[in-house]
């Protein structure tokens, strides 16, 4: 027993002999990847006064410093250039459906023919498209479940380009609303509607289990149908059609889940009820009446105005490409959205960014800007909504709306001045997502 530890120790040595060759010829730590992106003036915070000419130093994808001048890049860093630009941060859009392709007759007419996959690919198609068009972030708010999951974990693993996603799956309706997908053949009706998406409730329990269904497939955020729609053929008119009761449970449920709430809204009625309940974004608020706008202040409930939607809407029926019943509440509800959202633009209530874009085309969207400023908010303003409102009303200001140290480089540039031109948003000349630059027109 004596001889042990010394023959014991010895078989150690040979075997640290062994390993040392192994650690040294470890791989190196790869270096950081760093970005110095000159930018000609820069909207850093949007609603605060524009810098100047500005460096943004980006490290692995995230801003590490925000400096006023031009400061060469150090050796090994790499420079973007991006001349007199205008810079400001990734623009979010919190109402699109990225599996909606903007042309209801197409869609119509391909419906037949239209397989899961080739959903999927129009989806990517349309991801990349937005991305394109500046917007980095996207609330999707109804898409199946499953596919818009699958596009949104894709996206996040870099696989494929677009923006990030905040997805609802299915909008939960009652039965005959405007989720519903009543409307449909027989067969198809079957097949789809109550076995695959599970969104269809009635009454306050059957509400929560919805919520938990949504939540099950991936949802990160739940939508809701407070009224009618537009486009729905099936229930008729646009007034409230999920009770207080319903709407109180559904959204409770969510909360108790971690997840916010978007009602899409377009009868006072239906949208007060909501407010009331405590729903976190109204999306359209159609027609709405001081009480109701007040309620909103009361709650602070934020209005996701979707301008663009209504003014699609009403040209897609006078061009003949809805059914009746949807072509006659175009008629019904677009000079109604205008007055609604210039009293609620007037009276202070909390504006965030978003386009239903899915009834419009995607990369369209950043004409909500224009309307925005037409129904009497300034380009700041406008501005605003889609960066930093965007992010308080997503509850996501630590990653979404800023260009500060910390922050995803989610950054966009476009020329001339946005602020005193609001439509120069809608060409932008450069997109960078998380870092890597997506878009760069010379």
């Amino acid at each position: 027993m004596r001889h042990a530890r010394p023959a014991l120790l010895a078989g150690f040595a040979v075997l640290f002999a062994l390993a040392a060759p192994a650690a040294a010829e470890a791989p190196a730590k790869p270096q950081p990847k760093v970005v110095y992106l000159h930018a000609g003036r820069l909207l850093d915070q949007p609603g605060k006064p524009p810098r100047g000419a500005s460096t943004v130093v980006i490290t692995d994808g995230v801003v590490t410093s925000v400096s006023d001048g031009t400061l060469p890049a150090p050796t090994g860093a790499t420079t973007v250039e991006l001349g007199d630009a205008f810079v400001l941060p990734g623009l979010t859009d919190l109402h699109v459906h990225l599996f909606s392709d903007g042309d209801p007759l197409r869609a119509r007419l391909e419906a037949s023919t239209r397989d899961r996959e080739d959903a999927a690919y129009l989806a990517a198609l349309h991801a990349r498209q937005t991305l394109d068009a500046g917007f980095t972030t996207v609330r999707d708010l109804s898409a199946p479940p499953r596919g818009i999951r699958a596009l949104r974990d894709a996206i996040e693993a870099g696989e494929i380009p677009g923006p990030t996603i905040i997805n609802a799956g299915k909008m939960i309706s009652v039965s005959g609303g405007h989720g519903d997908g009543g409307g449909l053949n027989e067969e198809t009706y079957e097949a789809l509607a109550p076995h695959d998406y599970n969104n269809l409730c009635n009454g306050a329990d059957d509400c929560r289990r919805a919520v938990r269904e949504q939540i099950r497939l991936g949802a990160l955020v739940i939508k809701f149908a407070a009224t009618g729609g537009v486009l729905s053929n099936v229930a008729g008119g646009i007034g409230q059609q999920m009770t207080s009761e319903e709407m109180k449970a559904l959204i409770d449920t969510a909360h108790d889940f971690g997840r916010k709430v978007a009602a899409h809204s377009h009868a006072a009625g239906g949208t007060m009820a909501a407010v009331n309940a405590g729903v976190d974004t109204i999306d359209h608020g159609t027609f709405l009446d001081e009480p109701t706008v007040k309620a909103m202040l009361a709650h602070g409930t934020w209005l996701v105005p979707t301008m663009l939607a209504s003014d699609t809407a009403l040209g897609q029926a006078r061009a003949g490409k809805l059914p009746p019943a949807s072509a006659a509440k175009a008629e019904e509800t677009a000079g109604a959205a205008r007055k609604s959202h210039a009293l609620a633009i007037k009276m202070g209530v909390k504006i965030a960014f978003g386009t239903d874009t899915g009834v419009s085309r995607h990369g369209d969207n950043a004409r909500e800007f224009a309307l925005m400023v037409k129904a009497g908010m300034s380009p700041m303003a406008a501005i605003a909504a889609a960066t930093v409102n965007a992010a308080e009303a997503l509850g996501r200001t630590d990653t979404v709306g800023r260009i500060a140290p910390g922050m995803p480089a989610d950054i966009i540039a476009v020329h001339g001045d946005p602020l005193t031109d609001v439509t120069r948003l809608e060409h932008v000349d450069f997109v960078m997502k998380r870092g890597t630059v997506i878009k760069q027109v010379p």
